[in-house]
């Protein structure tokens, strides 16, 4: 990488973030369209948030992505939003016009492409088991809602806040029905019919951890799972789901789907074609 003193510089906040493949693949698209740029990953917590979102404005970077915990709490820092991340509620990409930034998701578009292309799942019509009630979880939401599946469940620890993102969103959906669980042992026997499809849209895996009880008991024979985490090594959700039979993918499709909306918003370029996903394939 050969950078001048006019390179262009976007990046990452989260926390954590070590683990993140996305500089591999925004830098490996930026070395095939020959920008002079780079991508940085930069940890910042809940609490550097504010202080790092002004960075952005003061070192005039041109626009980060944003991952676990600050999809939500972004919003309220940006001058603008875009009318499909407002109906979310959350941001996954920050773009710096010269000072005014505005924030996108581009999480819809990459969830709905990886489920048809990885796990070949159309979702019109189909029962899907989301779980969660973050920021990924709203677009997750939408994302089926848009695709006319015909019911969604929502299982989050803390049922009432799956119940806030129902009352949130469901009414721009009136095709599909949906209903909202505590997430626990009793999730399987919760529903009256098992799910075609388990999306994870939390951060159980992100450190090798389980959700401590089958949860993979919910789908039907047949049934698929998509764990939006990933990791070196297969997350426990994945482990579980092939253990039963079912076709089982990680965010690494998504990952590279929305990676490839920001940077055209960024570098109003299109990056080469599977690029980016082929840098996530490649060995560490």
């Amino acid at each position: 990488m050969h950078l001048s003193g006019k390179a262009v510089v976007v990046g990452l906040f989260g926390d954590p973030v070590k683990h993140s493949l996305s500089p591999r693949m925004q830098n490996a698209a930026i070395a095939a369209s020959g920008l002079d740029a780079a991508y940085v990953p930069f940890h910042v917590t809940a609490e550097q948030l504010c202080d790092a979102v002004a960075g952005v404005r003061a070192m005039a970077i041109r626009g980060v992505n944003l991952t676990i915990p600050h999809k939500e709490a972004a919003c309220r820092l940006v001058d603008e939003i875009d009318p499909h991340a407002k109906m979310i509620g959350a941001i996954n990409t920050i773009v710096n016009d010269d000072g005014r930034l505005k924030g996108y998701n581009t999480d819809v578009l990459g969830l709905q492409n990886v489920l048809k292309t990885e796990l070949g799942v159309d979702l019109a019509g189909r029962r899907v088991l989301l779980v969660g009630a973050g920021g990924a979880s709203r677009a997750a939401l939408v994302a089926l809602g848009q695709a006319r599946a015909a019911w969604v469940g929502i299982a989050n620890r803390t049922r009432a806040r799956a119940q806030q993102l129902l009352e949130d969103l469901a009414p721009n959906f009136p095709g599909t029905t949906f209903a909202h669980y505590q997430l626990g042992p009793s999730l399987a026997s919760a529903s009256s019919e098992p799910v075609d499809l388990l999306i994870n849209a939390t951060a159980v895996g992100l450190r090798d951890e389980a959700f401590g009880f089958p949860i993979c008991a919910c789908l039907r024979a047949g049934g698929a799972v998509y764990d939006m985490v990933y990791a070196a090594e297969p997350t426990r959700l994945i482990q579980e789901a092939r253990a039963r039979g079912l076709v089982a993918a990680d965010g690494r499709g998504m990952l590279a789907a929305q990676g490839e909306a920001a940077f055209q918003l960024w570098f109003a370029v299109t990056p080469t074609a599977q690029v980016m996903r082929r840098a996530l394939d490649q060995d560490e």
